[in-house]
């Protein structure tokens, strides 16, 4: 199928692409193509870009979006119609020398082509093509560069749609959380036996009442537990929760409906009448990370120059290593959210990684500055939605100012 009009918007099921929308943020960047390449399921970005399904397919397929002209595809002639819901030519191969021949021919008169790749791998989150096809790209004399914030602006911008359904699920999640440490002081008011596992599922219990989905339990941690960023529950570690205490929950959940994108945040309360100075002051540190990072944000838009991911890390962390904590934040300050808990965009990252895509309007990101001792840990985690006119709105309610004494 041959299609006639380069800048037709294409799609399977919920997600177009906007092939004009994508040549023109193409000659912005002075880059002659985006090169778009799958084998098996392995480069995910791609498929939601083309507003593919996730799975399908056993053959390798590319689609290459020119600067200017018509879009082509190259797929195998037992797939070949892997990619008729797409504008542009097609050229079909069957074996492998037809491959790299029909691949130097869509690429003809392109020097330069975005493709799902980092340099150094230095954006694991971008690099879903294997070094083998950069390889034979490159042996084609293409220069291969990322494609980290074309994917940005393709995957991980939302629409008003989007935004109005984060805003419902957060404050789904934020009462989530209020109800999780209200049962919590009235099971130790009345001394009732509560464990970790019991919160977790009421959480679980409210997603559900309320239509929401998640794709893993929330963490609910106590004591040291709650020094382990990524604590999981199992029927070993369950432990119960008793007074005088440090409480941590952190809690993602979405619509249950097509497009939506998720709430994600972190509050920690203390288990007894009030709460310990050490306690406080370690908290104190991670909301002034939490709130530096917060305005680092606000003032890049406000005076209209880029920020990027690791300028937002850099704030955050510059904070907690002034307090002489900075051995205990073992994480990046935040994380793109999307439709996954972890999105596609930028990361709040200098740590894991060294993010350098830009910031975008109608992105979503979490703050999450942590502190993790081996006695209790602090999280404080707030979403950050830039929106398209550059406003900075932090979403899930006001953020967390001090540690609740939940027998006070």
């Amino acid at each position: 199928m041959v299609a006639t009009a380069a800048g037709a918007a294409a799609s399977i099921g919920e997600r177009a692409v906007d092939i004009t929308s994508v040549q023109r943020h193409l000659h912005e960047a002075g880059i002659d193509a985006w090169l778009l390449y799958d084998f098996r399921g392995s480069n995910p970005l791609a498929r939601r870009v083309l507003g593919l399904p996730s799975e399908g397919g056993s053959r390798r397929w590319f689609y290459l979006i020119p600067r200017h002209g018509t879009p082509a595809k190259l797929v195998h002639r037992i797939e070949s119609g892997a990619l008729d819901s797409l504008p542009g030519d097609k050229v079909v191969y069957l074996r492998w020398q037809e491959l790299e021949q029909g691949l130097a021919h869509i690429l003809r008169g392109c020097r330069r082509v975005a493709m799902e790749y980092a340099p150094r791998n230095a954006i694991p989150y971008v690099s879903r093509v294997d070094a083998g096809t950069v390889e034979l790209v490159r042996s084609l004399g293409v220069e291969v560069v990322s494609s980290g914030d074309l994917v940005q602006q393709f995957e991980a911008v939302w629409d008003r749609e989007q935004w109005a359904m984060h805003l419902e699920a957060a404050e789904h999640t934020r009462a989530a959380l209020e109800d999780s440490f209200a049962f919590i002081a009235e099971a130790l008011r009345h001394k009732r036996p509560v464990r970790e596992s019991d919160v977790q599922q009421r959480i679980l219990a409210y997603f559900r009442r309320h239509g929401l989905v998640t794709w893993h339990a929330p963490i609910v941690a106590v004591g040291p537990h709650s020094g382990d960023p990524h604590y999981e529950i199992t029927p070993a570690s369950d432990t119960p929760i008793v007074e005088d205490a440090l409480v941590l929950v952190d809690l993602w959940a979405k619509l249950d409906r097509p497009r939506a994108v998720y709430s994600d945040l972190t509050w920690v309360g203390w288990t007894g009448a009030s709460v310990p100075d050490e306690v406080a002051r370690v908290f104190a540190v991670v909301a002034a990370a939490r709130d530096r990072a917060i305005e680092t944000v606000r003032q890049a838009f406000a005076q209209k120059r880029p920020i990027y991911g690791y300028q937002v890390d850099d704030a955050a962390r510059g904070v907690i290593a002034a307090a002489g904590l900075d051995a205990y934040f073992v994480h990046r300050t935040g994380h793109s959210i999307g439709q996954e808990t972890h999105g596609n965009g930028a990361n709040m990252d200098n740590l894991e990684t060294h993010e350098a895509r830009q910031i975008l309007p109608g992105t979503c990101f979490s703050i999450e500055p942590g502190v993790y001792l081996p006695t209790f840990g602090i999280r404080s985690e707030v979403n950050v939605f830039v929106d398209w006119h550059g406003q900075v709105h932090v979403t899930g309610g006001e953020p967390q100012r001090d540690i609740p004494a939940l027998l006070a």
